[in-house]
């Protein structure tokens, strides 16, 4: 019965993931559109680098609130006792490099793939919205040249 309870708990948080995610990309995107239709955007090598580093900004701010995420449900769920060594295991999850000596309760570890898989979702989602970025940016930049 705990493997169900485990399974619940990973898609809650993944699900949780996703949102955060989603509500950053949806962030980008609107500014981006905002920044577009005042023209501020596309002609100016600072603005776009600007634009685009806060992109990136934004989206590992993301991937730091889902860490702390994963490290709260950790937490809640009894799977490390102390929040520093939550977080630590957490981050190490996520980025799928591993958590070092510190390990989730027996009946929790299965949390740690499911945070890998969502990390690993995060970070692909990631690079395409940078990219998508960016080559908005050079449609609009190239746009400018046709015309001239």
């Amino acid at each position: 019965m705990w493997i169900l309870s485990t399974l619940l708990v990973g898609f809650a948080a993944t699900l949780g993931t996703m949102v955060i995610h989603g509500l950053v990309a949806h962030t980008i995107i609107m500014q981006m559109r905002r920044d577009l239709e005042r023209g501020w955007l596309g002609a100016r090598l600072w603005v776009n680098l600007t634009f685009v580093s806060g992109t990136t900004l934004l989206a590992l701010v993301g991937h730091i609130l889902e860490v702390a995420l994963w490290a709260f449900v950790f937490k809640l769920c009894g799977g490390i006792a102390g929040f520093g060594a939550a977080l630590y295991c957490s981050a190490g999850n996520y980025t799928t490099v591993g958590s070092g000596g510190v390990l989730l309760a027996p009946q929790w570890r299965l949390l740690g793939p499911f945070e890998a898989a969502a990390g690993l979702l995060m970070f692909g989602a990631s690079t395409a919205l940078i990219i998508a970025v960016i080559q908005g940016l050079i449609r609009v930049r190239l746009a400018g040249a046709e015309r001239k």
